[in-house]
């Protein structure tokens, strides 16, 4: 017979109805999700699962067309259907296969390798406009890409803002880019990079990803490439989010350049032909026509909300300018599986600095929550010397206000024991010139009568205040982002934030 908690007297007493149930469960699920582990919800995709030669989605894709002139290429992009001039509306050069993947396809018109020669076909796609653009969450796509000789597929974004400010300035984000080993890659080696204002082009900042097992980026089974984006932090990963291989942060780029990925970016892929002077070099007769690139998928995806790490941190107490004793070193404690950490810092100290610096292998601004041991974090402050006059060069008594009045009229007096002097040496009497001297002297020396009686402390000033850090209690504040963090990335938006008493002496 089937029984309910009611049949029980004893357990009815102590336990919820059945809708405090409900409420007890989703409560306490929403609490595992929160405090144990990263979770990802679907928010926007292109399955390409349509039939055979139908259209492109036009509400989430739209195409680049004709010769774009960059990096020195030879492709001409056309979009299906186009019956412009090396277009043929027959063989189109992006196409739905009808086994669920998206078709990039270059096809060789000629042998030129002249840059921007339109010697190729291809098609390059892109979400921007009123299409989907995205900020922050995490974003991959599957596909198997052709090698060959000038061949260059990509999987990329840029910032929405690019018909304003232009390139780089907007921000690129390379998910994944493939090229011959003649170009530093070869077929079972991908690059990831971000590029942005003062690291673009060649001095990007980038990383390679090399397949263990000899596999490589034309294999049947495809592969993925994705990325996890987050406010200050972008993660590159190949086949499984867990595959993390590169990490750039706000604290990576060059100093005094913009981190422009706080803000919204649009999608694109193609598969572009390099010509003379290129990354990828030109093709030649060994490069396959039609050169395929089939995209299985493109999926972005929304972070759940994670608990924020909390920390602590001893106090820091130092003289203006030491190097040792400066720092302040803690292991945050963050809930498990929810990813990784970046953290910044700042002080209120006049004329000081920080510097955030972790044990995390991958990138000193960030701790991984999966790490086997617990990852540190290490703040360290940067003050400026208290650098003090010297008596030698200033003496002390010049800065004295009391003896302001006096010092002109012990110079007078000095110069004119000097003439004096010079004057009775002239005739012999070189006892006066000596006496002369030291009355100049003691004159240039001598303290102001003070007010109240006393020598009024002439030797004893202050010099000038110094330009360094001056002494007093302050703080050095540690800023935590995870990965679910959407804000602009401001430190007044951290995850979690902690204030260390800093003291100068």
């Amino acid at each position: 017979m089937r029984k309910h908690v009611e049949d029980f007297p004893l357990l009815s007493h102590f336990l919820p109805t059945h809708r405090g149930w409900l409420i007890f469960l989703s409560a306490w699920l929403l609490s595992v999700g929160v405090a144990r582990a990263q979770t990802w919800a679907l928010s926007w995709s292109d399955e390409f699962n349509g039939a055979a030669n139908s259209p492109i989605d036009s509400t989430k894709w739209q195409f680049d067309t004709g010769i774009l002139n960059v990096n020195n290429e030879v492709e001409y992009y056309c979009s299906p259907g186009s019956s412009t001039s090396r277009c043929d509306p027959l063989n189109p050069n992006a196409y739905i296969d009808g086994n669920g993947n998206l078709v990039i396809q270059a096809l060789r018109i000629n042998s030129g390798i002249a840059p921007y020669s339109g010697s190729w076909t291809s098609a390059r796609l892109n979400t921007a406009s009123s299409l989907a653009t995205f900020n922050y969450g995490r974003i991959e796509s599957n596909m198997q890409l052709p090698t060959g000789p000038g061949l260059w597929p990509a999987f990329w974004a840029l910032g929405t803002n690019i018909g304003s400010v232009g390139w780089p300035a907007c921000g690129e984000t390379d998910y994944m880019e493939n090229v011959p080993a003649s170009g530093g890659l070869g077929p079972g080696v991908i690059k990831s990079t971000i590029h942005g204002p003062g690291y673009s082009g060649a001095n990007g900042l980038g990383k390679t990803y090399s397949f263990p097992n000899g596999e490589q980026v034309s294999d049947p089974s495809f592969h993925t490439y994705g990325t996890i984006w987050s406010a200050n932090m972008i993660q590159f990963y190949v086949d499984d989010p867990s595959n993390i291989f590169f990490i750039r942060t706000a604290s990576d780029i060059p100093q005094g350049d913009a981190w422009p990925f706080n803000a919204n970016f649009f999608l694109l892929l193609n598969l572009a032909v390099g010509g003379t002077g290129s990354w990828p070099g030109p093709p030649d007769s060994t490069t396959p026509s039609p050169a395929v690139m089939r995209v299985n998928y493109v999926r972005a995806y929304t972070a759940s909300a994670v608990a924020a790490p909390t920390m602590t941190g001893t106090p820091i107490s130092l003289k203006a300018g030491a190097t040792s004793g400066n720092a302040s070193t803690f292991a945050p404690t963050l809930a498990s599986g929810t990813g990784y950490v970046y953290f910044s810092c700042s002080t209120n100290a006049p004329k000081a600095g920080c510097a955030i610096t972790t044990s995390d292998p991958l990138n000193s601004y960030v701790v991984n929550s999966s790490a086997g041991a617990a990852e540190t974090v290490t703040v360290t402050v940067m003050t400026t010397t208290n650098a003090a006059a010297s008596n030698w060069f200033t003496p002390t008594f010049l800065f004295n206000p009391k003896t302001q009045l006096w010092l002109p009229i012990a110079i007078a007096g000095f110069l004119a024991s000097m003439i004096l002097a010079h004057a009775q040496r002239r005739r012999g009497r070189v006892w006066l010139f000596d006496c002369a001297l030291i009355a100049g002297l003691i004159l240039m020396g001598a303290g102001t009568p003070s007010c109240g009686g006393g020598n009024g402390g002439g030797n004893t000033m202050t010099p000038p205040g110094n330009n360094g850090t001056p002494p007093g209690s302050y703080s050095v504040t540690v800023y935590a982002f995870t990965e679910s963090n959407s804000s602009n990335g401001s430190n007044s938006n951290a995850d979690a934030s902690v204030a260390i008493p800093l003291t100068v002496n």
